[in-house]
C-alpha cells in the first residue's frame, strides 16, 4: 500500500516562498506521475503541477513562472518550490502519485498566504 507524507506547509506573507515535500513509500514500481493539487475553501480541487517519470512537467497557468516542481526518484519524493506567493494561492495542497494506473493522495497540507 502506497503511503504519502507531506511537509512544508504553513503561513507566509505575500511575496514569500515555501517548499512542499511529499515522501512516498510502499510502491513496487517507479511512479509514472507525481504532482500537487490544491483545494481552496468553496472551490474544486485543481491541478497545480505534475511531473512524469521522465521529468516532463505541466503547470497550471496561475502558477507558471512562480512554482517549480521536481522529483527525486531515488528518494521517491516530489517537491514543490513556491515563490512569489499570492493570497489566492491559499489552499490545502495535496500530493498525488500514480503507480501502474492507480492514484494515491496525501492527507493535505495547509498553505496560507497573508496579504
Amino acid at each position: 500500500q502506497v503511503q504519502l507524507v507531506e511537509s512544508g506547509g504553513g503561513l507566509v506573507q505575500a511575496g514569500g516562498s515555501l517548499r512542499l515535500s511529499c515522501a512516498a513509500s510502499g510502491n513496487r514500481f517507479n511512479f509514472n506521475r507525481m504532482g500537487w493539487y490544491r483545494q481552496a475553501p468553496g472551490k474544486q480541487r485543481e491541478l497545480v503541477a505534475i511531473i512524469n517519470v521522465g521529468g516532463i512537467t505541466n503547470y497550471a497557468d496561475s502558477v507558471k513562472g512562480r512554482f517549480t516542481i521536481s522529483r527525486d526518484n531515488a528518494k521517491n519524493t516530489v517537491y514543490l518550490q513556491m515563490n512569489n506567493l499570492k493570497a489566492e494561492d491559499t489552499a490545502v495542497y495535496y500530493c498525488y502519485v500514480n503507480e501502474v494506473g492507480l492514484n494515491y493522495w496525501g492527507q493535505g497540507t495547509q498553505v496560507t498566504v497573508s496579504s
